[in-house]
This record gives C-alpha cells, sequence and structure tokens, in this order.
C-alpha cells in the first residue's frame, strides 16, 4: 500500500495572476494542457499546485491537497471499517489530479485518485521532473491532529514522519511531499486575527533563500502586479507571523505569495 501527495489547490479571484507568481518565482512549468479559462496549473514536477476561481459562496485562499493511491476501492473499505462517518464525492472529468474527494476525520477535505481512474484528468505529458525549488509541505491545523495522522497512515498509506518528544505537530510523508497536522486552539491567536481550522500554509525548499530574495525584488521591478503583501505588518500581522514561525520547525523564511497564503521557505 503506497501513496503520493500529488497536488495542492487554492481557490483565488486572481487565479490566473497566482500561477504567473509561482512560475515567476519558483520556476514551476504551466501544464500545457492547462484549461486557463476554468483554472490554472503549474507543477514541480512531483506535486502540481491549481488555482481554482473563486466563486459566490466558496472561500479564498489555500483550500485542499490531493493523494493518489494505488486502489481506491481498498481505501473506501478501510473507510468504511474504521471511519464510518467520513463520505466521498466523485468529482466531474475536468478536475486535475482528482477523482474523487473526501475528508478526514476532523472535515479537512482532500481529493482520492487512482492512475487509471476514469473521471480524473492526466495534465502534464511529459511526467515527473527535477528543479531546484519545489513543494515540501501542506500545513493544516486541526482539533485532532493525531487521530487525522492515524487516519492518513492507516487508511492511505502514508507513512508516519519523524518527530521530537516537544513537537506538537504530526508529520505524514509520501518520502517526498509531507502534510503537516498542527493543532488548533484559539488560545493561539493572542494579539492576532483568528483563523478557523483548516489549511495555513506551504513550504517550498529552495537552493538559496538570498537568490530567492534577489529574483523577488527582481520580479516585482519587471511587475509591481506581482509584489506580493508585506509579512509581519502591524501589531496583528506580527502576531500571525511569530505564530507560524514558532509552529514550523522547517520554516527558515516566509512570505506571503499574491493573494496572501503564507509560504514557508527553507534551504
Amino acid at each position: 500500500m503506497s501513496a503520493k501527495i500529488n497536488h495542492v489547490a487554492m481557490v483565488s479571484t486572481e487565479y490566473a495572476m497566482l500561477g504567473r507568481f509561482y512560475e515567476v518565482l519558483f520556476g514551476m512549468k504551466t501544464s500545457p494542457n492547462a484549461k486557463p479559462h476554468s483554472a490554472v496549473t503549474v507543477g514541480d514536477g512531483y506535486v502540481g499546485l491549481n488555482f481554482n476561481p473563486r466563486r459566490p459562496g466558496r472561500a479564498g485562499g489555500l483550500d485542499h491537497f490531493g493523494i493518489q493511491v494505488e486502489d481506491v476501492e481498498s481505501v473506501f473499505e478501510r473507510m468504511a471499517k474504521k471511519y464510518p462517518d467520513v463520505n466521498w464525492l466523485k468529482r466531474p472529468g475536468n478536475r486535475p489530479f482528482a477523482g474523487i474527494t473526501t475528508h478526514d476525520p476532523d472535515g479537512n477535505i482532500f481529493d482520492l485518485s487512482q492512475v487509471d481512474m476514469e473521471n480524473r484528468t492526466d495534465i502534464y505529458e511529459e511526467g515527473e521532473w527535477n528543479q531546484e525549488r519545489y513543494i515540501t509541505h501542506y500545513a493544516v491545523r486541526t482539533l485532532h491532529p493525531e487521530k487525522c495522522a492515524e487516519f492518513y497512515c492507516d487508511v492511505l498509506g502514508l507513512q508516519m514522519g519523524n518527530r521530537t518528544e516537544d513537537d506538537e505537530n504530526y508529520y505524514v510523508t509520501d518520502g517526498r511531499m509531507t502534510a503537516v497536522l498542527m493543532p488548533w486552539d484559539i488560545t493561539k491567536y493572542t494579539d492576532g486575527g483568528i483563523s478557523r481550522p483548516g489549511p495555513d500554509h506551504i513550504a517550498f525548499k529552495v537552493e538559496s533563500i538570498d537568490a530567492l530574495k534577489t529574483d523577488m525584488e527582481t520580479m516585482i521591478e519587471r511587475n509591481i502586479c506581482l509584489a506580493p503583501p508585506r509579512m509581519g505588518l502591524g501589531p496583528e500581522g506580527k502576531a500571525r507571523q511569530d505564530l507560524v514561525d514558532r509552529s514550523t520547525p522547517y520554516g527558515q523564511y516566509y512570505l506571503s505569495d499574491f493573494d496572501n497564503v503564507i509560504v514557508a521557505v527553507h534551504e
């Protein structure tokens, strides 16, 4: 039983510009088979980053991630046996990487697929490739991180990652990409804006943080429209940055993307 975290999705009214932001700053490639009138997809050779247009009634920002398994039916069997309250929906065939949408025991949404699934769309014909800047973590704040970690390992086949004794987070990984399950506690938001449980941030590995900063300055000089909001502005902004810094052992530098999603960066 093996699984791969194959994509991360965001929802935004500026979905086209978000795609360009990650393409320029992190070297991600736009899929030649994407449908830009309905969504934008870029990739790092292993993980796809999907930007979906925001529609009325749908929250914006970091939205969900996706897992590819060998056999969806066996996953359903384990779900029904161990987690009978977890349900799922079959998705339309125009959704890249996704055949089924479901959730973990805390209600965190993720997509589920297998390679030969009938209603799953493959949009990178060239397969996998390697690049210096790539996604390594998808982080979500949830009420019962340990229980959710057990779900992802027992039902989906991800592996439990290493953690120190004083680390509140739980990590589930496919060997390269990691989902970080962070505890949500309203008291952690003292002095800052309160965020509900759900997706928190993504993380990239880069060859050099200094080089990334230089590239960001160059990007902004050439196209001010791609300038991201600054992190840590004002007392509430500083409190939010301090929170992610305290709870993110892999983060060395933090920035916001074009549409206010937090990105942790490490070398």
